[in-house]
C-alpha cells in the first residue's frame, strides 16, 4: 500500500486544531511564566512546565464570583474526581481555595483567590498578546475568517 495514502492522518483538520490549540497553550503559558504582574510563585510553575493546559481549563471556567465544582467539571468538559485534582493542585498553589457557597450550606464554591484574579488577569493579558501574534502570523483577514469559521463549529 502507497504510504501516501496514509497521509490524511497526520493532516486532517482535527489534528491540525490540535497542534493549533496545543501551541496556542503554550504560548499562553510561556507569556504567562514571563510576566511580572503573576506572583512569583505561579510564574516559577508556568516556567517550569508544571501548570498545564489542564489547569488552564480552572482559569478558563472559574466564574469570577466562584463556581462549584461540579459546574467547574461541566463546563471544562470533565470528571468530577479530574476537576477536583486539578482544583486541589491549583488550591495548593495558593491560585484558588474552597469556600461556602452562599446558596446550598452543605455545598462548597471554589473561588479565585488575590493571587488568582492577578493570574487571572495575566492569563487575559496573555490570550490577547497570542492572538494578537495569530493575526500577525496569518494575516487579519484569514484570522477573522478563521475566527468565524471556528465560532461557527463550535456552535453547531
Amino acid at each position: 500500500m502507497d504510504k501516501a495514502s496514509d497521509a490524511w492522518r497526520q493532516t486532517h483538520l482535527g489534528r491540525l486544531l490540535g497542534h493549533a490549540m496545543r501551541r496556542f497553550d503554550e504560548r499562553v503559558l510561556h507569556l504567562m511564566a514571563h510576566d511580572a504582574e503573576v506572583p512569583l510563585a505561579l510564574s516559577n510553575l508556568a516556567a517550569r512546565a508544571q501548570v498545564s493546559a489542564a489547569h488552564i481549563h480552572i482559569t478558563r471556567h472559574l466564574a469570577r464570583e466562584g463556581s462549584r465544582l461540579t459546574e467547574l467539571a461541566e463546563r471544562a468538559g470533565m470528571t468530577k474526581q479530574a476537576m477536583g485534582t486539578l482544583v486541589d493542585q491549583c488550591e495548593a498553589w495558593g491560585l484558588v481555595r474552597r469556600g461556602p457557597d452562599p446558596l446550598d450550606a452543605r455545598a462548597r464554591r471554589v473561588l479565585f483567590t488575590t493571587d488568582g484574579l492577578a493570574w487571572l488577569e495575566a492569563f487575559r493579558n496573555a490570550v490577547a498578546q497570542a492572538e494578537d501574534e495569530f493575526r500577525a502570523s496569518v494575516g487579519a483577514e484569514i484570522a477573522t475568517v478563521v475566527t468565524i469559521g471556528l465560532e461557527a463549529y463550535a456552535a453547531a
